[in-house]
């Protein structure tokens, strides 16, 4: 008899037209979220790779989630609820104008992230200088940007400084180069101008397997010779690593490894 009574509240309570919309709102807002996580999630992927000519910042993302969301709780309002979405956007106009007025910086944020992403100025891997402030572009959300300084310190800049400011794309941070002034003649008393390619060789060799040691090298080693003194035959040895955190590594280890020419 308990039972009964149980079973027969429970079927009115989900028979009222109100909890039927809520369920059904319920059922909606989880498929609008996987959705949103799929899209996002093949976005991604899409995003990271190779030959893909859009810059893999989350700002992107965030927007493709936005518009799921959104569309999904237009249809949540207009099915469960019988809200129309587009009168109700026409009946916070002129709220939302009020609303857009105290969220200038935010909107402000939002439009220079949207500008320096999809006119390619910065992506994840740039190495810039904004200001003061100079590193390693880690990601473009909707409100900042993230850099890692050469300290290995995250700044976290807003975007509308960034569209306002004048920004210095600098030379990757995963870039070594190293000074070197070889004396003129060797330990025999022989010139080494007079084989000039021969040096270039073997410094590129002694760079090479030197930073390699420290991180795999991606490109280079080149050796650049720039003055001929009377101390020695300048230049500069300038190479690529794979890990941007181990230039200064990789600086000591050729310094180590041409030490003996010198």
């Amino acid at each position: 008899m308990v039972w009964e009574v149980v079973l027969d509240g429970l079927f009115k309570f989900f028979a009222h037209p109100f909890v039927q919309s809520l369920l059904w709102a319920i059922a909606l807002a989880f498929a609008t979220h996987v959705v949103s996580s799929i899209a996002a999630r093949a976005l991604q992927h899409f995003l990271n790779r190779d030959d893909n000519p859009l810059p893999s910042s989350s700002i992107i993302v965030n927007i493709v989630r936005g518009v799921i969301w959104a569309t999904g709780a237009s249809i949540i309002l207009d099915a469960c609820f019988g809200v129309n979405a587009n009168a109700l956007v026409a009946a916070l106009g002129v709220g939302g104008i009020a609303v857009s007025l105290g969220f200038q910086d935010t909107l402000s944020n939002l439009i220079g992230g949207l500008q320096v992403t999809f006119m390619g100025i910065v992506k994840p891997g740039d190495n810039i200088e904004v200001g003061a402030e100079a590193g390693v572009v880690q990601d473009v959300t909707w409100r900042h940007t993230t850099i890692r300084d050469a300290m290995g310190q995250t700044v976290i800049i807003p975007n509308s400084i960034i569209s306002k400011t004048a920004l210095v794309h600098l030379l990757p941070a995963s870039r070594v180069s190293v000074p070197f002034a070889v004396p003129r003649l060797r330990e025999d008393g022989s010139a080494r101008a007079s084989d000039m390619d021969g040096l270039a060789d073997e410094l590129t060799q002694l760079a090479r397997t030197a930073a390699s040691s420290v991180s795999p090298v991606i490109d280079g080693p080149r050796v650049l010779f720039s003055e001929i003194s009377e101390l020695g035959i300048k230049g500069k040895i300038i190479l690529q690593v794979e890990d941007a955190s181990k230039t200064s590594a990789a600086a000591d280890a050729i310094v180590r490894a041409i030490a003996a020419l010198v």
